[in-house]
């Protein structure tokens, strides 16, 4: 019990998906790996991360009050990290811009961070526009802060609908659960999310194995290798040019 607890609290825990905020990422009722063990490290999430946050304040409502025997399950899967515990209020959307960049999004065009447009093809739901039911911006997200969306940007209430609360819409990294690395079920869903700053659709590959201490031996320490190494990478190629010149359950 005491290793579920470590687990649970340091390394890994499950979270299932009530909506259909992140289609076709993500689908109502998938179950979702969370790597909690990289922000130990000093890493914060990157650009086109999907990733499960606390509600900073006002993005959800009052949760149905969960009693009985299901209850009782769920408190005993939660102290184990199966599910999220009824009294958690989470979110899951793409990180699409990170403190210190300016992001905007005007009727009929893309998302642009920074001036730059936004290839969202790979994850953007079938059908959808990037932000024609919500335009918004200019805004610049002040250091320490995110601005999240969901996939299906037209069933997603994301930061753009909330710059009416503090934070303007943005979140606060501290919110930050960790990053949803693994679809762990159902079996035919079996892959793993983008790491790093790409913004890209679910890898094709599906992970070897069986879910369970396969994925926490193997997936958590590869998934931060590889943040450790793109970060490692950033800070050198950064010193280069530097030297040359002087990106209860989660709901929608």
């Amino acid at each position: 019990m005491a290793l579920a607890l470590v687990i649970k609290t340091f390394l890994v825990q499950a979270f299932s998906i009530p909506s259909d905020s992140m289609q076709n990422t993500l689908q109502r009722g998938d179950r979702v790996l969370v790597d909690k063990l990289t922000p130990w490290f000093g890493n914060t999430p990157d650009r086109g991360e999907v990733v499960v946050f606390h509600d900073p304040g006002g993005w959800l409502g009052e949760s149905p009050a969960n009693e009985g025997v299901g209850a009782v399950i769920q408190d005993g899967l939660s102290f184990i990290g199966l599910m999220p515990s009824a009294e958690d209020q989470d979110l899951i959307k793409r990180v699409i811009a990170v403190g210190g960049d300016t992001v905007e999004c005007h009727k009929g065009g893309p998302v642009l961070v920074n001036g730059e447009a936004l290839d969202e093809s790979a994850y953007l739901y079938p059908g959808n526009t990037p932000c024609d039911d919500r335009p918004f911006g200019p805004i610049e997200v002040p250091d320490g802060r995110l601005w999240m969306m969901g996939d299906h940007r037209q069933d997603s209430l994301d930061s753009r609908y909330h710059q009416n609360l503090p934070g303007q819409g943005t979140v606060s990294v501290d919110d930050v659960v960790g990053r949803a690395i693994v679809i762990a079920w159902p079996v035919t869903r079996w892959g793993t999310l983008p790491v790093g700053g790409e913004l890209g659709a679910v890898a094709g590959a599906a992970l070897a194995g069986t879910p369970g201490s396969a994925v926490l031996a193997g997936v958590v320490p590869l998934a931060w290798w590889r943040r450790h190494r793109a970060a490692t990478a950033g800070r050198e190629a950064g010193a280069r040019t530097a030297s040359v010149a002087g990106t209860p359950s989660p709901e929608g």
